[in-house]
């Protein structure tokens, strides 16, 4: 019984910590924006390291094309995201599901009880996806010579 009690008082510690820092990830999203506009476009290049892992072995790595996908998905082209990186849709829309269900959870005063609840369930899954997402990419890359990357970047103003 305290062994419960405790985990419950563990994840609610959990929740309320991923509560506050998606509190402020609109606000460091948003400077990082204005940091990116307002700086020439010679600076920025220093920061576009390509991809190591690309370059040594000619694979993908696990998180080639997040940040393209991330970057679609805030164009609002939300499909031609999860094409470039299945994960970040999938953060995306947890994070919006955890920050709604919570604000509206404690703007009730906790009377309406709707909060996600955190489970090892969605790293899992998290994981499944990234694992599933390479394995894809870097199959048709050595298999069949298909690099979904280019192909997408190539048709990116077509979708």
């Amino acid at each position: 019984m305290k062994s419960d009690q405790l985990q419950e008082e563990e994840r609610k510690r959990i929740e309320s910590n991923f509560y506050i820092l998606g509190m402020c990830l609109p606000g460091i999203g948003a400077g990082l924006y204005l940091l990116i506009r307002l700086l020439p476009a010679g600076v920025l290049s220093v920061f576009s390291v390509p991809c190591l892992f690309h370059a040594v072995t000619g694979l993908y790595c696990p998180g080639c094309g997040g940040t393209r996908a991330v970057q679609v998905l805030f164009e609002g082209k939300f499909l031609l995201s999860f094409f470039y990186h299945p994960i970040v849709p999938y953060c995306a829309v947890l994070y919006l599901w955890f920050m709604i269900s919570h604000t509206a959870e404690r703007l009730s005063g906790k009377r309406l009880p709707v909060g996600m609840r955190y489970r090892n369930l969605y790293l899992y899954l998290a994981l499944g996806i990234v694992v599933i997402n390479i394995a894809v990419k870097d199959i048709a890359l050595t298999a069949f010579h298909l690099d979904f990357l280019k192909l997408l970047d190539n048709a990116q103003h077509l979708i």
